[in-house]
C-alpha cells in the first residue's frame, strides 16, 4: 500500500508553474499524516522543487491545498482521476469550499486532518470510502512526525513544529476565523518538546514553530518557552502585533530564543481594518509597536492587504514608505480577495461587489471585487506600484543593511538581503512573493 502526498505549486503567468530550487517553508502535513498510518510506504512531493510523478504506483493521491495554488491541486485531481487513480483532496481552501472540490476527487476532507485522514484510509481500505469527512479535533496530538519526509528534500535550515490552530480574532477575509470559529486549540507542551528535541537531533539549529497566533494563550506560550530556553534553539513564528504592548512576554520569547515574529498588519487604514473586523488593530501605533519589539532583538516580518474599504491609491504608496521607515525585512502583500468561503466573500457577494465570478481565475495578482476608493484596475496597478516601491534596489538596501544593528548580526542581514533580491526577482517576472 502507497500513499503520494502533493503539496502543489502555485501558478503564474497563465499555467506556468512557480518553481524554486530551495523550499524554505515547508509543511508540516504529510510529516503527521505519514505518522498517523505507520507501516505503510508514503511519499511526499513539494512540487515547487520537484516534478510530480503522474506516473507513480501509489494506490492513494492524497493532494492539500493553500492559498491560490488551489487551481493547481484541481488540475492535479483531473488529471489523477483521469488515470485511474483514487484522489483525495484536503487543505484550507477545499475546506472553504468542499461542495466545488468534490467535484474533481473521491473524497473530501474538511478542517483538521488527523482524525478524517485516519478514518478516510480505513474506509479505503474497507472499500467504503465516504465523499465527506468533517471531523472536528477537540485536543492536537499525534505521534513522532516522519521529518524524514522533509529533511531528505532541498529545503532551508529549519524545520516546522506545530504548537497551536486557531486564533480568538474575526478577521473577515480569514480562512483561519471561517475554519475555527475563534477556537484556539493548543498541544501538550510535552509533545512540542519533544518534536523540537528531534529537530534539535536531527542537526538543525532553528525551527518555526506553527501557530495562528502565539499570543492566544500567554500562559501556555511562556510555559513553552521556559522549556524551549534551555534547549538552545533558535525559532520563528506568528502573532498579533498586540504582543508589542506586553514587554515581560517579549523579553520571554527573546531570552528562550525566539529571532523573528510575523505579524498581519494588513493596513495603514484604520477604516481599513474597521472594515475588516480588525478594529482591535490601531494603525496609528504600529510605527511605536514595530520599534517596541524591534528593540526587545526580534525582527519584526509583515503580511498586509491591499483594496479593503479605507484604501485609496494614495494610502497604497504610503504602505510602501511605511514599510522602508520601520526598515521591515521581509514583507508581503496580497490584493484583498473573495475567496469563496469566507466572511468577505459573503460582503462583497451581497452588495454586489464581486467583478470576477470565475473563481478558477483568482491568482491574488489582480482585483476581482469593486474597491470603495477606486476601480479594481486601479487597485490592482497600484499593488504592483507598491512592491516595486517596496524591493527597489535602494529601498532593500535601506531595509536590510542600513541598520543599527547591522554590525551585530551581519550574516543574519545579508541572508535578508538575498531574501529581498530573490522578492525582486519575481515581482520582475510577475510573480507574487510567498512563502512556499
Amino acid at each position: 500500500m502507497k500513499i503520494l502526498f502533493i503539496q502543489p505549486t502555485p501558478y503564474y503567468a497563465g499555467k506556468k508553474l512557480i518553481k524554486k530550487k530551495r523550499l524554505y517553508f515547508v509543511g508540516l502535513a504529510p510529516a503527521i499524516l505519514a505518522a498517523l498510518v505507520p507501516g505503510l510506504q508514503f511519499e511526499a512531493c513539494f512540487e515547487t522543487i520537484e516534478d510530480v510523478d503522474f506516473e507513480t504506483d501509489a494506490d492513494l493521491i492524497a493532494i492539500s491545498s493553500m492559498g491560490h495554488a488551489v487551481i493547481r491541486s484541481i488540475d492535479l485531481a483531473k488529471e489523477f482521476k483521469r488515470r485511474g487513480k483514487t484522489v483525495v483532496m484536503g487543505g484550507y481552501m477545499v475546506s472553504l469550499m468542499p461542495e466545488e472540490a468534490k467535484k474533481y476527487c473521491d473524497s473530501v476532507i474538511i478542517g483538521d486532518g488527523e482524525e478524517s485522514f485516519k478514518a478516510m484510509f480505513e474506509d479505503y481500505l474497507r472499500g467504503t470510502l465516504k465523499p465527506v469527512y468533517d471531523m472536528p479535533l477537540e485536543t492536537l496530538s499525534w505521534p513522532l512526525p516522519r521529518y524524514d519526509l522533509l529533511t531528505s528534500k532541498r529545503i532551508g535550515d529549519f524545520l516546522p513544529v506545530q504548537a497551536g490552530r486557531g486564533c480568538p480574532n474575526s478577521c473577515s477575509f480569514c480562512s483561519v476565523y471561517c475554519l475555527y470559529q475563534n477556537r484556539y486549540l493548543r498541544r501538550e507542551i510535552e509533545e512540542v518538546i519533544r518534536d523540537i528535541k528531534e529537530v534539535k537531533r536531527l542537526g538543525y539549529k532553528k525551527f518555526l514553530l506553527l501557530d495562528d497566533n502565539i499570543l492566544a494563550d500567554r500562559e501556555y506560550t511562556i510555559r513553552l518557552c521556559r522549556q524551549i530556553e534551555s534547549l538552545g534553539m533558535q525559532w520563528m513564528s506568528q502573532c498579533s502585533i498586540s504582543v508589542a504592548d506586553d514587554g515581560e512576554l517579549l523579553a520571554i520569547l527573546r531570552q528562550s530564543g525566539c529571532i523573528t515574529l510575523s505579524f498581519g498588519v494588513e493596513s495603514i487604514s484604520q477604516e481599513s481594518l474597521d472594515a475588516m473586523q480588525k478594529s482591535w488593530a490601531k494603525a496609528d501605533r504600529y510605527d511605536q509597536q514595530i520599534r517596541q519589539i524591534t528593540r526587545a532583538g526580534i525582527d519584526v516580518s509583515t503580511e498586509m492587504v491591499v483594496g479593503a474599504d479605507g484604501d485609496t491609491p494614495e494610502s497604497i504608496a504610503m504602505t510602501g514608505a511605511f514599510i522602508i521607515r520601520n526598515k521591515i525585512t521581509v514583507p508581503r502583500f496580497y490584493i484583498l480577495t473573495p475567496i469563496p468561503g469566507t466572511l468577505f466573500y459573503q460582503q462583497m457577494l451581497g452588495q454586489g461587489r464581486i467583478v470576477n465570478n470565475d473563481i478558477y481565475s483568482y491568482n491574488g495578482t489582480e482585483a476581482v471585487h469593486q474597491p470603495k476608493h477606486m476601480s479594481p484596475r486601479e487597485l490592482t496597478e497600484a499593488y504592483w506600484r507598491l512592491y516595486k516601491q517596496v524591493f527597489t534596489v535602494s529601498g532593500i538596501f535601506r531595509r536590510t543593511l542600513l541598520r543599527a544593528d547591522f554590525l551585530r548580526h551581519p550574516l543574519k542581514y545579508l541572508f535578508y538581503l538575498y531574501v529581498n533580491f530573490y522578492y525582486k526577482y519575481q515581482i520582475d517576472r510577475g510573480i507574487t512573493p510567498n512563502i512556499i
